[in-house]
C-alpha cells in the first residue's frame, strides 16, 4: 500500500485552510495496516501527526509515521511534533520533503534520528514540493506565490470588440477557475475590471458558503465605485494606490471599512512588486490574479507570476480590435518574450485547462 500516498491525499483535504501553514498528513502504521491517520486542518490547531498520535494512544508505540513534510521541532502555536513522537516511542519515520522553514530545516530529523528514531527521507518528494509550493514560496521570500487566470477564446480573446465577455468558457471551466480563489488568501483585480464587470470576487464552491478572503484593488487615483460590489462581501478590502488617490477618497474607502496600501508611482501606476511586498508582510502567502490585461501584463513582465491556469473556451471571436488577456505593450523582440513551461493540459468538458510555470532566467532562443 502506498502510505505516504495517502498522506498527500489526506493533506489536500485542507486545500485553501491551513494558511500561512502548510498542507501535511500523516498516517500511522502497524504491522502492515493503517493504525490511525490525521490532517493539519488550520491554523493554531493540531498538527497532522499529533492528531493521528491521539488518535491511536499507547498503540502508537513501535508504528511507522508516513507524512508529506518534516515535523516541527519548535514551539509555535503549538508544542513541537518531534518531541511527541519521541515520546511516543516511534519506530520509523518516514518523510516526503524536509521543511524550508530554518526554524525547521533538517533539525527535526535530526532530533528523531538522536533519539534512535529510523528517519527516511524523499519518497515522493517532487508531489509533496508542488502540493506546498505556496508555503515554499513565501517561506523562502517572504512574499505571496502568485497564480495568474483567465478565461480566453481559441483565438486567444476575453472579450468581443464591443466589449462582450459572458461567456467564453463552458460552468465547468468557470467553477474549476473559481476553485482557485478558495486556494489563495487574497484575489487581485486591476480597477478596470470592477468598473467593466462589478464583481464580487468571493471564494465559492457548489453547495458551501463562501470562504473569506482578502480583495486587493490595483487603483492608482482611486476609480473605484464606493457602491462596487467588492464593498458588499465577506471579503477584506484592500485598495492599492498612489499619491495620486485624494485624501477625501481614502478617507470614503475607509469608512466601507477597507484598508488604503499605498506605493510610489511606477511609470504613473501602482508598483506591483510593492502591493505584494506588504502583502507578504500581512502574512498574505498567496495572490490569484484575475485581470485585467494590463494588471496581469505588468505582473509578467516583472516577473512576478509562479504559475498561470488559462482555461481556454471552444469559441473563436476574431477581430483585431478584441482584447486579449495580456495587455500592455508587450515584449518588442522575441528573444526577450517571457517563457514558460506547459505542466498540465487537460480537457474539461470539451475547454481545455493549462497550467504552465515561468522559466524565469532561462534562454528563450
Amino acid at each position: 500500500m502506498d502510505y505516504m500516498q495517502k498522506a498527500l491525499n489526506l493533506a489536500k483535504k485542507a486545500q485553501g485552510n491551513t494558511s500561512p501553514n502548510p498542507l501535511v498528513g500523516a498516517i500511522l502504521v502497524k504491522n502492515n495496516k493503517i493504525l490511525a491517520t490525521g490532517y493539519h486542518k488550520k491554523a493554531g490547531t493540531d498538527h497532522a501527526e499529533i492528531i493521528a498520535l491521539k488518535k491511536a494512544g499507547t498503540q502508537a508505540k513501535g508504528s511507522s509515521l508516513y507524512i508529506n513534510l518534516e515535523p516541527c521541532c519548535h514551539f509555535g502555536k503549538t508544542p513541537p511534533c518531534s518531541r511527541a513522537l519521541i515520546d511516543a516511542e516511534i519506530k520509523e519515520v518516514h518523510i516526503a520533503t524536509l521543511d524550508p522553514n530554518p526554524l525547521v530545516s533538517g533539525k527535526g530529523k535530526t532530533e528523531l534520528e538522536k533519539a534512535g528514531i529510523k528517519v527516511f527521507v524523499g519518497e515522493k518528494q517532487q508531489e509533496a514540493q508542488e502540493l506546498n509550493e505556496i508555503f515554499f514560496k513565501y517561506i523562502n521570500s517572504k512574499m505571496p506565490f502568485v497564480i495568474a487566470k483567465w478565461g480566453m477564446s481559441l483565438d486567444g480573446k476575453i472579450a468581443t470588440h464591443t466589449g462582450e465577455s459572458k461567456w467564453i468558457t463552458n460552468e465547468t471551466a468557470r467553477l474549476e477557475g473559481r476553485k482557485l480563489r478558495t486556494v489563495c488568501d487574497a484575489i487581485l483585480v486591476g480597477v478596470n475590471t470592477i468598473l467593466t464587470d462589478d464583481p464580487e470576487l468571493t471564494a465559492r464552491v457548489e453547495k458551501k458558503p463562501p470562504m473569506k478572503r482578502t480583495t486587493v484593488v490595483v487603483d492608482s487615483s482611486g476609480k473605484t465605485p464606493l457602491t462596487a460590489k467588492i464593498f458588499k462581501t465577506i471579503n477584506d478590502v484592500i485598495i492599492a494606490t498612489t499619491e495620486k488617490m485624494s485624501e477625501k477618497k481614502q478617507v470614503a474607502y475607509t469608512k466601507l471599512g477597507a484598508t488604503i496600501l499605498k506605493t510610489k508611482s511606477k511609470n504613473g501606476q501602482v508598483d506591483l512588486k510593492s502591493v505584494l511586498t506588504q502583502l507578504g508582510k500581512m502574512h498574505i502567502t498567496s495572490v490569484l490574479i484575475e485581470g485585467g490585461g494590463e494588471t496581469i501584463a505588468s505582473a509578467i513582465e516583472e516577473n512576478l507570476v509562479d504559475k498561470v491556469h488559462i482555461f481556454i473556451g471552444d469559441k473563436i471571436i476574431g477581430g483585431i480590435d478584441a482584447r486579449s488577456p495580456v495587455g500592455g505593450l508587450g515584449f518588442a523582440k522575441m528573444k526577450d518574450v517571457s517563457l514558460w513551461n506547459i505542466e498540465t493540459f487537460k480537457k474539461i468538458n470539451g475547454n481545455i485547462e493549462i497550467i504552465a510555470y515561468p522559466n524565469y532566467g532561462k534562454s528563450k532562443s
